[in-house]
């Protein structure tokens, strides 16, 4: 299914969107597949402004034995919480709202653009890329070894990119356990957003990612400020703790205060457990 573009009359304020689809109507356009959820295509429509979203009806999550039945929209909203704090802007505005299937996310629809496909192409630069070679490049990190069949091994590499790098951050606070390549959406600018945030802020320990590349360096001057931020931003009472107290629960905020601290005593980027695969599957 080709995705048409947002399509807003005229440039909406970050207030005006979220009022668009928060308030707005929702009109299905399809169903996106091959997802585990349920996750409709849609426009949102609002006093003559209308933009292009994504629905995520809470009557169409899967259950799962690690997170409570009917629980992953929410999670999606306190990630975008939660992205907002930190005012890296890496989540696309989320809301949680009612829809033509009861309950669900609803959030701003994000079209990637082209890869780039060679060297005058005019497309974006890959994020991430099999190589033969034991080492990565330069603008290029590690992060494992990967069979390509036939008995042969090649290294997955990611983009030594600034916006990943915050990524990387935002993963480890709220706990993310598929981030996924498909859930990493560039577009114009060298902007990248984040997508598929249902499994998050888990009390136990749940961190699969494809962005392993800077685990065990320190983090940037610019993480460590936002680190120290939020520690303040999420004492008891605070706004975005009441917030994310609508979203997630006092012992999944408990823990995401857990992580925040452990960002500034270690000061660098975490590591994988061992204990279980730290690399989602599939990959993509």
């Amino acid at each position: 299914m080709s995705a048409p573009e947002r399509i807003p009359s005229r440039s909406l304020t970050d207030a005006e969107l979220l009022t668009v689809l928060t308030e707005g109507r929702l009109t299905v356009l399809g169903q996106v597949r091959g997802a585990s959820n349920a996750v409709l295509h849609c426009t949102a429509s609002h006093r003559g402004e209308q933009v292009t979203c994504v629905y995520k009806p809470v009557a169409g999550e899967q259950p799962l034995w690690d997170f409570p039945d009917g629980n992953l929209a929410r999670r999606e909203v306190a990630a975008y919480e939660l992205s907002e704090a930190t005012g890296w802007g890496l989540i696309p505005a989320t809301v949680l709202r009612d829809g033509p299937y009861g309950e669900g996310m609803c959030q701003l629809w994000i079209d990637a653009g082209p890869e780039d496909d060679g060297p005058d192409g005019d497309g974006r630069a890959p994020l991430f890329a099999l190589v033969d070679d034991e080492e990565p490049a330069e603008g290029w990190k590690a992060v494992a070894l990967a069979e390509v069949g036939e008995g042969r091994t090649a290294l997955l590499v990611h983009a030594d990119d600034p916006v990943l790098r915050r990524m990387a951050v935002l993963d480890a606070l709220i706990n993310n356990g598929d981030r996924k390549g498909g859930h990493l959406l560039p577009v114009a600018g060298g902007r990248i957003y984040g997508i598929d945030h249902g499994v998050t802020f888990n009390t136990d320990d749940k961190l699969r990612t494809l962005l392993w590349g800077w685990a065990g360096e320190p983090l940037t001057a610019e993480a460590v400020g936002v680190v120290d931020r939020l520690a303040t931003e999420l004492a008891p009472g605070t706004p975005l703790v009441t917030r994310l107290g609508e979203l997630i629960t006092a012992a999944e905020i408990e823990a995401l205060r857990g992580r925040v601290t452990e960002l500034r005593t270690t000061g660098r980027y975490p590591e994988p457990s061992g204990r279980w695969p730290a690399i989602p599957w599939p990959p993509v």
